[in-house]
């Protein structure tokens, strides 16, 4: 039987007060879903995070992003280093019992939306969990990350880039609902409402009081930078997409 409402949260990055923010809005409380599409627990606070998210009980549908996949890498000795400089403090600061919750998430998942059919939802691509797609990519590329997508998902949600937007590739409907914890471009914890079409939200919350409390909270060393940058939203839109471009396949 199809969803009416799915609440989707992306890229959490382990920003507490970010995710409480959402929880707290009542369209999220009274969605028939909540589906996470990655990069959960690489922060601040992946403990406590992974933790409230396990609260919501098995409304909650979990899919893995590439930051969460490296966690568990690093933890079980399986790579030396992670390039994002706080994801190794956020792996250090799981329990085991989350390490293997991380390790056993699955890369995708298709539910019934009501109006909007089967959706898939996805980290970065629905082949790839770091592969780049933005809102202006190109045609070409559109049916390259679709290669082999069942033919009756007509929706695709995917996170990765922390930039929210709807537009159509190939007659299908891409959402990605922005970041919850880490946005760029404009402050704020970005997610999304499902059924019957795709409505994009950003929940304000008090970003100087969640700066200082993760500064007050969370031992990382650099840890005053990091929430000044990202709960901020110091990136433009501009400049990550000029970054993110040479990822997309341009010259």
């Amino acid at each position: 039987m199809p969803s009416d409402r799915i609440a989707v949260l992306s890229d959490i990055h382990g920003v507490l007060p970010a995710l409480e923010a959402v929880l707290a809005e009542p369209d999220v409380a009274a969605a028939d879903r909540i589906v996470l599409t990655g990069d959960i627990a690489a922060g601040p606070q992946p403990a406590e995070v992974i933790d409230l998210l396990r609260a919501q009980g098995d409304r909650v549908l979990w899919v893995a992003g590439n930051a969460d996949r490296e966690l568990v890498e690093f933890r079980r000795g399986e790579r030396d280093g992670i390039p994002d400089p706080i994801a190794p403090f956020a792996a250090e600061a799981l329990r085991a019992d989350q390490v293997d919750l991380l390790a056993s998430l699955p890369k995708s998942l298709t539910l019934d939306v009501t109006g909007l059919g089967p959706v898939l939802f996805c980290h970065a691509t629905p082949r790839d969990d770091e592969e780049v797609v933005l809102v202006d990519s190109r045609p070409g590329r559109w049916a390259e990350v679709f290669t082999g997508l069942d033919p009756g998902v007509r929706t695709v949600v995917c996170g990765h880039t922390h930039m929210p937007y709807v537009r159509l590739a190939h007659g299908r409907l891409v959402v990605n609902p922005g970041s919850v914890g880490m946005p760029y471009g404009r402050p704020g914890a970005h997610w999304c409402l499902l059924g019957p079409g795709a409505d994009l939200r950003v929940t304000p919350y008090d970003i100087p009081a969640a700066v200082a409390r993760l500064v007050a909270e969370c031992a990382y060393p650099d840890i005053a930078a990091w929430a000044d940058y990202f709960l901020r939203a110091r990136a433009t839109d501009a400049e990550v997409l000029e970054q993110f471009g040479p990822r997309d396949g341009r010259r």
